[in-house]
């Protein structure tokens, strides 16, 4: 038999040169208003939340007062009883304030659209406090709708729409949704409903002019945790695990069966989410609720949504780097 012609290996993307963050330059800039916004930002894993945490502190350190408050960007921390397979970690936060998590209930559709009129609500109370905002998190579409300065449209159901677009194949679907907005990353179509609904939000943007907000950031100093490659699947997966031992299982099975201590009142369980709703979700809610339902065994599960994490975390950097291409200067440093 013929061997196959060997394949190399493409070389790994290069990572962004690291710098040196000078706390006080970026203070400077904010007290004179060249930037009103510090923004923390990197793939899972990288130490974002860490970093931000001790960001906060030094800044406050330098004012001698307890001033820097941390506004999350993270589309699946804002759900109540989501903490173990989001990595809520808020013991990490101690005594600096964060905003933005646990704000709705877990099984609800969160959107784009809800989150930047959240935002610009909790950042113009710090704001209007005399803080200093910091936003961290790894959602790309999230960071973009706090910083990008402009209101984003709510969308209305459109079900005559909808009918149409379910006529169509995944893939004609995809091709219209990237005429539409360039595709930094599948997590618009990941589900089909998802899709669909990224896909009518986009029609309608496409058909409705966009308004300047009046309160929401317009210069953003932005800063991303650079960890290589190999060390970022290392910690994806140590976290995995330890996150399997702390009870993500029965975590999603509490949310599946209503008996999450978030679902439930005056004693009482609460109301089942069902398996559909978390798979939404994706990642750690997708693959456990699938292995819960009896479509994949717990060693499926497992390698299952490592992968998928990794290549989520490949996904965010590609994301990132978009943002560099569109013109925007990321401070990179080395966590």
């Amino acid at each position: 038999m013929a061997k196959k012609p060997f394949t190399p290996i493409p070389p790994m993307a290069e990572l962004p040169p690291a710098e040196e963050i000078d706390v006080k330059e970026i203070l400077d800039k904010y007290r004179s208003g060249e930037i009103d916004l510090i923004c923390v930002l990197g793939p899972t894993a990288s130490g974002k939340t860490k970093y931000a945490v001790r960001l906060a502190r030094q800044i406050n350190e330098l004012l001698k007062t307890d001033r820097a408050e941390i506004l999350s960007a993270d589309s699946r921390q804002v759900y109540r009883g989501m903490d173990i397979g989001t990595g809520k970690d808020l013991g990490e936060y101690e005594e600096i304030p964060y905003h933005l998590m646990d704000i709705v209930d877990a099984g609800t559709k969160y959107n784009i659209f809800e989150y930047q009129r959240d935002f610009e609500k909790a950042y113009k109370d710090i704001v209007d406090r005399g803080g200093i905002p910091i936003l961290c998190g790894g959602s790309g579409l999230y960071i973009e709708a706090a910083t990008c300065g402009y209101s984003l449209p709510e969308v209305p159901p459109d079900p005559q729409l909808r009918a149409e677009l379910e006529k169509k194949s995944d893939e004609e679907l995809i091709a219209q949704l990237a005429s539409l907005k360039p595709l930094h990353n599948n997590t618009d179509y990941d589900t089909r409903k998802r899709l669909i609904r990224a896909l009518e939000i986009a029609i309608f943007e496409a058909e409705h002019p966009v308004n300047r907000s009046s309160f929401l950031p317009k210069n953003t100093y932005y800063i991303g945790t650079l960890v290589s490659r190999e060390v970022r699947n290392a910690r994806i997966d140590a976290r995995l695990d330890a996150r399997l031992e702390e009870g993500m299982v029965a975590e999603i099975r509490g949310l599946i069966d209503g008996t999450h201590p978030a679902l439930c009142s005056d004693g009482q369980a609460g109301t089942p989410i069902p398996p559909e709703d978390l798979i939404y979700y994706g990642l750690e809610y997708k693959f456990v609720t699938l292995y819960l339902i009896g479509e994949l065994t717990f060693e499926q599960m497992r390698a299952q949504l490592a992968t998928a994490i990794h290549q989520f975390a490949k996904r965010q950097m590609t994301w990132f780097r978009g943002m560099e291409r569109k013109g925007i200067t990321i401070h990179w440093t080395a966590v």
